[in-house]
């Protein structure tokens, strides 16, 4: 009795603190541990709320009240820093730097990599704010959760300005009518004037009808802001006033331009699904913007979604869970209405993509179109001699449960099967999104072998068709002999180049590139200009095959001995090339211990031993001294392999190798007529 008591008064308590502290310097409820233990705490509160509950019930699901919004940028332009200020505004506890990006792989690289959705209180309006990633790589991200927002504040670091993927994600919002406002952030930089801010203003409202916005999306507003240090302004300044020092102008702002959502709370429930997660205890939680009616727990409701064949029915249940995110908890709540962003639980077999509804409503929703992938990899069972002593997932069944579970999640990613048996062909969008996938399975103790990237051609009315991107690149002027020769090479094609702005002996180009020629070419990018230079790529469009590409790299160094490599071995090799192994490693046949000096490879013996006599003692390898060897990481092994070699990955290592280890069967290969 007690407990029916408390979930019947919990939306109205919840709404009552929600209420109490909206008035600007919000103080929202703490996080709770558990919903019993805030109910318990709220009890009395309810108790004299109770009485206005529906009046309480018909204001909470008022659409005119939300606001949705995604923060979209460029990579580092800000808009995690930025989430978090206004997290702290509205009262969240953030826990640490960067809260909104939990994923361990975010933190280390200092990405964003999944989309992400929490709410947050400001005056009498609840802002529900989408935090997506800024790499074109993962731009499916972005497609699947603009179609819940209204509006998207666009961030562009008012030093740099709109750059290769700022396009990208502003492309995608347009595209969905999104009303947009300017930020330019970062403005507290010495470097940065209010002549910088007008030149970036204009080069963005360029951008913006180059990309065919309307009317209503060019007359966008703009502010200034510092994330780092907390404030926006809707005039340009280097430091506001303290009492100024907040973010109110772009909360403001929000609730001024971004309109309300248009969504009827009397039709039928409907919800298409843009995210999904499993949990241990609830099973599959599915996120998404509820296009229609209201949601309660408890509500009979079942899964379309569009085939071939017309509507197919997937699964019919109820909701046992009704979740929210608030700041940086999950809170629990009884009742949606349309136009809220919610996550339920209670349905075992839909995805993303698909239509949760009443189970009076047989129409699912339109569903988000997605971008083509352009580069696949095959994914197989790791069969080296090395194979079985790191991971603990080593089968080609294991290996094919987790990647559909990937492709069920992450709808930019394909999974087919592959040519061979326990091998499986992954589409995705390019060489980081793929690498960020083995980095996690190799996390998860998988073991597997994976080829070099391929680029998916296309052909249109009898001609080869292949992905193209535009390349942004600023270096010192004594680097760009070397960037313009290598690009040359990988059949890159300058658009524009010029002194940048601010900067002394830095220039900036334009170009376009087939993706292929750019696998592999960050490393050699940071090399030639010794870490100084910034690169940014983003997916351009398909077009005419460009021709074979020019020397991109030599050979390579190919053990054929089995065991532990030693110091003398290598002594006598680092002539040869550019190790990629030190003594003491194990190594096989037919692996890849080094770079060739030249561009044909080379079989060697890295574990030659030293023949021991009166003369020769074994303490004498004690004096070898060894250059550092180059340890590849998992993007630069990416980039490097050639069509016949594969990466071993391991949760501890990560080798390079031939796909034939045995040196007659490599020269057999070679010999054979190419297609």
């Amino acid at each position: 009795m007690a407990g029916s008591l408390l979930r019947s008064l919990w939306p109205a308590g919840r709404r009552a603190l929600t209420v109490a502290s909206s008035s600007g310097n919000v103080k929202a409820a703490p996080p709770p541990r558990t919903v019993v233990s805030l109910a318990s705490s709220l009890v009395c509160r309810r108790f004299a709320t109770a009485a206005a509950s529906p009046a309480a019930a018909a204001a909470a699901l008022d659409p005119s009240r939300l606001r949705n919004v995604a923060v979209i940028a460029h990579v580092d332009h800000g808009k995690t820093t930025l989430m978090d200020r206004l997290l702290r505004q509205c009262g969240a506890d953030i826990p640490h730097e960067r809260a909104m990006d939990s994923i361990n792989l975010e933190r280390e690289r200092g990405i964003t990599i999944a989309s992400k959705v929490t709410s947050i209180s400001w005056k009498e309006s609840e802002l529900n704010m989408v935090d997506t990633p800024g790499h074109a790589d993962f731009g499916g991200e972005v497609e699947r959760v603009v179609g819940m927002v209204e509006g998207a504040i666009l961030v562009v670091d008012a030093g740099e300005g709109p750059l290769a993927q700022t396009k990208f994600v502003l492309a995608k919002a347009l595209k969905y009518g999104l009303r947009p406002i300017l930020l330019l952030n970062k403005v507290d930089r010495p470097s940065v004037s209010e002549e910088t801010c007008n030149e970036v203003e204009s080069l963005v409202f360029d951008l913006f009808a180059n990309l065919g916005a309307t009317e209503e999306q060019l007359d966008f507003p703009v502010l200034y802001a510092s994330a780092k240090e907390g404030w926006a302004s809707l005039t340009f300044t280097k430091s506001p006033d303290d009492g100024e020092k907040n973010m109110s102008a772009l909360l403001d702002a929000i609730i001024k331009h971004v309109p309300a959502p248009s969504a009827s709370l009397e039709s039928p429930f409907q919800m298409l699904v843009s995210m999904m997660e499993r949990d241990f205890y609830l099973g599959r939680i599915l996120t998404g913007r509820i296009f229609s009616g209201v949601i309660q727990i408890g509500d009979r409701i079942h899964a379309l979604r569009n085939t071939d064949k017309g509507t197919e029915k997937i699964e019919e249940g109820k909701i046992t869970k009704l979740m929210k995110k608030k700041g940086t908890s999950m809170i629990m709540i009884d009742s949606a209405g349309a136009g809220d962003i919610i996550s339920m639980a209670g349905l075992a077999s839909p995805s993303i993509g698909h239509t949760v509804a009443n189970v009076d409503v047989m129409t699912p929703l339109p569903t988000v179109e997605l971008d083509p992938p352009t580069i696949s990899m095959t994914f197989g069972v790791n069969d080296s001699p090395l194979a079985g002593r790191d991971g603990s997932h080593l089968t080609g069944g294991k290996i094919g449960d987790r990647l559909m579970a990937e492709a069920e999640t992450n709808l930019a990613i394909n999974v087919l099967p592959g040519l061979l048996s326990d091998s499986y062909e992954v589409q995705g969008r390019g060489e980081l999104q793929l690498g960020i996938l083995i980095e996690n399975m190799r996390r998860e103790g998988f073991e597997l072998s994976v080829s070099p990237p391929r680029v998916m051609y296309k052909t249109e009315k009898g001609v080869k068709l292949e992905p193209i991107e535009e390349v942004t690149i600023e270096v010192s002027e004594d680097h760009v002999g070397l960037v313009m020769e290598a690009l040359s090479h990988r059949r890159a094609e300058v658009l524009d180049m010029g002194p940048v702005p601010g900067s002394v002996d830095r220039t900036r180009m334009s170009l376009t590139c087939p993706s292929r020629g750019l696998v592999g070419y960050r490393s050699v990018f940071s090399s030639d200009t010794r870490g100084t230079g910034f690169m940014h790529r983003a997916f351009l469009t398909y077009a005419k095959y460009r021709g074979p590409l020019g020397n991109v790299r030599k050979g390579v160094l190919v053990s054929v001995g089995n065991g532990t490599i030693t110091s003398h071995a290598l002594m006598s090799l680092e002539a040869r090339g550019t190790l990629f192994v030190s003594p003491g490693m194990e190594t096989y046949e037919g692996m890849i211990v080094g770079e060739h000096s030249r561009d044909s490879d080379l079989d060697i013996n890295p574990v030659r031993m030293k023949e021991l006599t009166n003369v020769r003692a074994a303490s004498k390898d004690e004096n070898v001294r060894l250059s550092p060897p180059r340890l590849m990481t998992l993007e630069e092994a990416i980039g490097y392999v050639a069509a016949d070699e594969l990466i071993e990955v391991t949760p501890k290592v990560i080798r390079l190798r031939k796909r034939h280890l045995d040196a007659n069967k490599r020269k057999a290969a070679r010999n054979k007529p190419k297609d």
